[in-house]
């Protein structure tokens, strides 16, 4: 373990369990940030450096007064800080995001339209502007963080999870369940699956590349929950975490309107990452289980409600218009009464080698070892 850590950033959902691992495993723990996000889960022994980020000579000015054997950097201005510190500090460890992966925001880069199942490190990534430009920056910056730090440790975070995040998906199910609802609107029966990250899941998988620095020199990484959750899988853990039932119900993806912020994208199709490299190289286990992780989640919301029309729910675009979906529920329960379903000659099947509920039944009245 280095002596002396750095943290750029450290205030936020993954950074406060990060700094908290580095003292744990006994460094000298500096964090640099401007200081407008305190964190009372801080360990009161780290030391803070306050500075604009966006001001280059502040922050050039904060960098070269400190002093590490690591610097994990989890900072929107990452190709900066990587400029800033080259040369300067031990090792180098930074977070960047998914939006890389060529058609993770863009699914219609694929032909046919989603990505790949699952996308590991060697996938491709956006290229062009004009196929995403928040991806295409994300791209650049990796590449900045691997032309000043070629031992680099960098890691692709999908979306985040847990306590203190501030666009919380799980945040347009809990309100719902506060607010009593008893129905709530899922596309295409809610089997969509989307890659998360828990903030303690993810803040192990960086503090691995802390402790093996060889497995992790020069990598890129995906990180995120081992279990990769359906849509539908975290309502229900949702509502049984808040002792809570809905009727939840599918519609159409085209027609599902209100299930939008659960989704977080323009079609249902899955974004699932592969992990192998980060459980093989550095031993990645996730600490919490995503099911276990997301009723943790459900609960702290439940006690730490987002303003009603504040920032989060901005954020999620969820205008929880309970009018309008009611409308929309109650509109496709008639259609699905009038609708005449049409008598098959032969019934579809689920094919011979289906052995389930109303499958094949047994060719015996009773098994014989």
């Amino acid at each position: 373990m280095a002596d002396r850590a750095l943290v750029i950033g450290g205030t936020g959902p993954t950074g406060v369990p990060i700094v908290r691992g580095l003292v744990e495993r006994g460094a000298e723990v500096t964090i640099l940030h401007r200081g407008l996000h305190e964190h009372a889960a801080t360990p009161a022994v780290v030391r803070h450096v306050h500075t604009d980020p966006y001001d280059d000579g502040s922050l050039a000015a904060a960098l070269a007064e400190v002093r590490a054997d690591v610097v994990v950097a989890m900072y929107g201005r990452l190709r900066r800080i990587a400029e800033l510190t080259a040369g300067k500090v031990g090792r180098f460890v930074s977070v960047g995001g998914v939006p890389a992966y060529r058609g993770w925001m863009n699914p219609w880069l694929h032909q046919p339209a989603g990505l790949p199942v699952p996308v590991a490190e060697t996938a491709p990534v956006v290229t062009e502007p004009a196929e995403d430009e928040k991806g295409f920056r994300i791209a650049r910056t990796e590449e900045a963080v691997f032309i000043h730090h070629p031992t680099a440790a960098h890691f692709r975070y999908p979306y985040v999870y847990g306590p203190h995040q501030l666009a919380p998906r799980e945040w347009s199910i809990v309100r719902r369940v506060l607010d009593g609802r008893e129905r709530i609107v899922v596309a295409d029966e809610g089997l969509t699956l989307h890659h998360h990250g828990y903030t303690e899941n993810l803040a192990h998988a960086v503090l691995l590349a802390v402790d093996h620095p060889d497995a992790a020199a020069g990598m890129l990484f995906n990180a995120g929950d081992e279990e990769v959750l359906s849509v539908r899988q975290v309502v229900e853990l949702v509502a049984d975490a808040l002792g809570h039932r809905f009727e939840i119900v599918s519609l159409p993806y085209d027609l599902a309107t209100p299930a939008r912020p659960l989704l977080t994208q323009p079609l249902p199709t899955p974004r699932v990452l592969d992990l192998t490299r980060v459980r093989t190289q550095l031993g990645y286990r996730d600490v919490v289980p995503a099911r276990e992780a997301v009723g943790i989640t459900a609960r702290w919301l439940a006690e730490h409600r987002p303003e009603t029309g504040g920032m989060e729910e901005k954020v999620l675009t969820d205008p929880f218009d309970y009018g309008a979906e009611d409308a929309l529920m109650d509109g496709w329960a008639r259609a699905l009464a009038t609708l005449a379903a049409p008598a098959f000659a032969v019934e579809p099947g689920y094919g011979l080698a289906y052995s389930g509920p109303g499958g094949r039944r047994r060719s015996a009245p009773e098994f014989t070892p």
